[in-house]
């Protein structure tokens, strides 16, 4: 299993629903889509939530999965 990572949402755009994370490392921003959001109700993020979340590849390059609110 991959290990989490900690980081603050840049920006979530609730209509079209993705946006990014960056990461505390400093590493690049990784993307993240709404359905990677483990929560329930509707799934969304705000600029400045501190979460945590795993890295994986996706078909544009690093993508958070598995995403928690800190």
């Amino acid at each position: 299993m991959s290990d989490r990572i900690a980081g603050t949402v840049k920006w979530f755009n609730d209509a079209k629903g993705f946006g990014f994370i960056a990461p505390e490392d400093g590493s690049n921003d990784v993307f993240v889509h709404f359905k990677s959001i483990q929560t329930n109700g509707f799934k969304s993020l705000s600029e400045g939530d501190k979460v945590t979340f795993v890295v994986s590849q996706g078909p544009k390059g690093p993508q958070a999965e598995e995403v928690q609110k800190a």
